[in-house]
């Protein structure tokens, strides 16, 4: 399979397997270190308090921390039978000001802006081109000051990786040609203007992430 034919697999995978997934997916917050980072990265203030949440799953354990550090959250999946476990999960009618759309990220054209915009192992499934249309996505979404963070790989590449099929997980070279990647902060060409990005690898995160 080429690399466009793996990308292109991914969203059938997660829909058909939403069920394994959500039995198999850790809770324990692995990522809390980077999420509080992120949090911290946020505006105080106005949109700077509500997270668009790009490949949000089923809303657990991300989303659902988020919504307890008292933040709105918006979370967007291709997958419907995630977005369902969202709804079910976080009911209107006791959880208001939390929304859950279906959606193709790379096609996302909502009208409002986010404090910050997280692709948190989502983004690294897309095509490298597909990665490098998500700039001008992010950027639409951005409020002034926004927080952007996703999980990349170190390098430009792939790997190829098995759960229920064949995994993709790429990078583009957004990180390629930089110094070692230990609390590295500075603006990114492809990045919305004033956009922090910092790259750190290590036991909090099972890849490269940016924020």
């Amino acid at each position: 399979m080429t690399t466009n034919d793996l990308a292109a697999a991914i969203v059938p995978l997660y829909a058909r397997s939403t069920g394994a997934y959500d039995r198999q997916r850790g809770r324990d917050l692995f990522e809390r270190e980077w999420l509080e980072r992120f949090v911290a990265a946020m505006p105080a203030n106005g949109p700077g308090r509500h997270v668009l949440d790009l490949g949000c799953g089923m809303g657990e354990p991300i989303a659902r921390w988020l919504i307890g550090q008292g933040l709105a959250v918006t979370g967007v999946d291709a997958a419907a039978g995630m977005i369902d476990l969202c709804r079910e999960r976080f009911p209107e009618h006791d959880w208001p000001g939390h929304e859950w759309i279906v959606a193709d990220m790379r096609r996302l054209e909502l009208t409002r802006r986010f404090g910050g915009i997280l692709a948190w192992d989502s983004f690294f499934h897309l095509a490298p081109d597909d990665q490098r249309a998500m700039f001008p996505v992010f950027a639409r979404h951005a409020a002034d000051g926004a927080a952007l963070m996703f999980t990349s790989g170190p390098s430009a590449g792939e790997a190829i990786g098995q759960w229920q099929g064949p995994v993709r997980r790429g990078a583009i070279e957004v990180f390629a040609g930089r110094r070692a990647p230990r609390k590295l902060r500075t603006s990114t060409p492809a990045s919305p203007d004033g956009a922090r990005s910092a790259q750190i690898r290590g036991p909090s995160c099972n890849c490269t992430a940016g924020c």
